[in-house]
């Protein structure tokens, strides 16, 4: 089993993702962390293969913390999950090893893909059984582990509707307590009311969302959503 160490200050979003790593075969949480300081003391006790790491912490920013890390000799991979889109944090990135680099939001599959490859890594080097030198063939085979193909479009989505942003709304709705209208929706995701609303109507039609009327003062009912579980 590889063991991952589950970073980000969001303790709701630590949560998904980990629940996302322990759907992968071959992966299990064996901690999570919402500060540096809670990873880095993690990473310390030396039982941890991977760091799914986000970038904004509350103490040290993601990479000054895998810079802290490499000064202390540890190689710990890690695969960056982060808001953080400028290209001069990816090349950080880069540049300190991290192997991934996923974009919030993202969807389960396309996390399944950079785990999937690392995994894929693991075996490639582990089959090489720790030779000191590698001819180029096998160095290309180390290197090309690591490739991911972007995962296809789901079948069924309307024109204009991305995957992600239909997993975002899922996420939210599926983790709520209670049925939420589209302007709660859209205030959870950072989406437009309207745009939360157009994809509410098509996962209530398809069958992923319940939908309930909640009457007011005014007369006119306040659609809700709710997640129906699979």
């Amino acid at each position: 089993m590889i063991d991952v160490l589950v970073v980000d200050d969001d303790f709701r979003v630590a949560e998904i993702n980990a629940k996302y790593v322990g759907k992968v075969p071959g992966f299990r949480v064996a901690a999570r962390a919402h500060s540096a300081a809670q990873a880095l003391a993690s990473v310390q006790r030396g039982t941890i293969d991977l760091i799914l790491l986000d970038h904004y912490l509350p103490d040290q920013t993601g990479l000054e913390l895998v810079h802290r890390m490499r000064e202390q000799g540890h190689g710990t991979d890690v695969i960056m999950i982060t808001a953080a889109g400028d290209v001069t944090t990816v090349q950080a990135a880069m540049r300190l090893g991290a192997l991934h680099y996923l974009v919030k939001p993202f969807t389960f599959a396309a996390l399944r893909t950079r785990l999937d490859s690392y995994a894929a890594l693991r075996r490639t080097v582990d089959r090489m059984g720790g030779r000191g030198i590698a001819g180029q063939e096998q160095v290309d085979r180390i290197f090309s582990a690591l490739r991911t193909t972007p995962a296809p479009p789901s079948p069924g989505l309307p024109s204009g509707h991305s995957e992600p942003t239909t997993d975002l709304i899922c996420r939210v709705l599926h983790h709520a307590d209670q049925p939420l209208s589209a302007h709660e929706v859209a205030a959870e995701t950072g989406l437009s009311r309207s745009t939360a609303q157009r994809y509410l109507r098509h996962l209530e039609q398809a069958g992923r969302l319940r939908l309930s009327l909640r009457y007011g003062d005014t007369g006119r009912p306040e659609h809700r959503y709710a997640w129906v579980a699979p």
